[in-house]
């Protein structure tokens, strides 16, 4: 089965302009986006599962407002954690696929055959709301598989640009996401941590550590006492967190630039040595430069890690 990743970047561009001063334009929606072999159903439809997600792979590729992430990383990715997703993907592995490869919509579906007619059936699935919308088209058996295909793929295209409300969690604010992570972390007593995360810009210097700085404001702000990791003592920690996070380039169109990054976190006990969590992120993030889109991707990574880590350092 091949395992297929593309980013669809959406892009809104604000239309009004000053007579002689120009408005920035909106900040442009990315939404990763995998596309897994389809499932097939009726004799008629043997071997065209696997063909009908290439042609759509294919067809949606070339589209401006689509761009291929490297295939080996998501194989790779999902082979470690023994993922075979097809047209039968459940919302749950959704989710799962959405956190290990950043994808924020997972499309699959069916080839059907009945009678003479033949039905290319397409799920879309949002991985953080586990929203699913259709989109489908039919044709005789005798029809060239490559036009329906197009055909299909011209309407997922659109329902991705035009719902991405209803696939994509709506945008929470910085105050909120603490507050919620204060509430869940409630009375229980914080253990003094110190953080250490090494990062790295592909092809370019790393002028200050940006996921670290985002764990230690998590920390700091949900009651953690944090030590300083170049002038402190990592004796006075009860939790040591150490990472390694990158960025890299990805694509560019007109003047926005498509980072995306990778964090990895582990947590020790300092005493016994013992993990006790580890835990990985990937995030994409576009902007107007390299460097800041490479630095907001690693943030992004390191916020939704420390929603999730965190909870599991408390002492209870």
């Amino acid at each position: 089965m091949k395992h297929i990743i593309i980013t669809a970047l959406v892009c809104m561009v604000a239309g009004a302009f000053a007579e002689d001063t120009p408005q920035e334009a909106a900040p442009p929606l990315v939404l990763p986006t995998a596309i897994f072999a389809f499932q097939e159903r009726g004799a008629g439809a043997k071997d065209l599962g696997a063909k009908s997600s290439d042609i759509l792979f294919a067809t949606l590729v070339v589209s401006p407002d689509m761009y291929l992430v490297d295939r080996e990383e998501l194989n790779k990715t999902l082979g470690e954690q023994e993922l075979n997703l097809s047209g039968m993907v459940t919302p749950a592995q959704a989710v799962q696929v959405g956190q290990l490869t950043g994808a924020k919509v997972l499309i699959t579906g069916s080839v059907i055959e009945s009678g003479r007619t033949l039905y290319v059936v397409a799920k879309i699935i949002g991985t953080e709301t586990s929203r699913v919308l259709g989109a489908s088209v039919k044709g005789k058996t005798s029809d060239d598989l490559a036009t329906l295909v197009e055909q299909l793929a011209e309407k997922v295209a659109t329902t991705v640009a035009e719902k991405s409300d209803q696939l994509v969690a709506k945008v929470v604010k910085m105050e909120d996401r603490i507050a919620a992570l204060k509430e869940r972390l409630g009375d229980a007593k914080r253990p003094t941590v110190i953080i250490s995360v090494q990062e790295r810009h592909v092809g370019q210097a790393t002028i200050d550590p940006a996921a670290e700085t985002e764990l230690t404001m998590f920390c700091k702000e949900t009651g953690f006492e944090v030590i300083d990791p170049q002038a402190g003592n990592s004796k006075q920690a009860d939790i040591i967190i150490t990472g390694e996070g990158f960025s890299e380039f990805a694509m560019r169109r007109g003047n926005l630039v498509s980072v995306k990054a990778r964090l990895e976190v582990k947590a020790v006990d300092r005493n016994t040595d013992k993990i006790l969590a580890t835990d990985r992120q990937t995030a994409v993030v576009v902007d107007l430069t390299e460097q800041i889109a490479g630095k907001k991707a690693l943030q992004d990574a390191a916020a939704l890690i420390a929603e999730r880590l965190l909870p599991k350092l408390v002492m209870k």
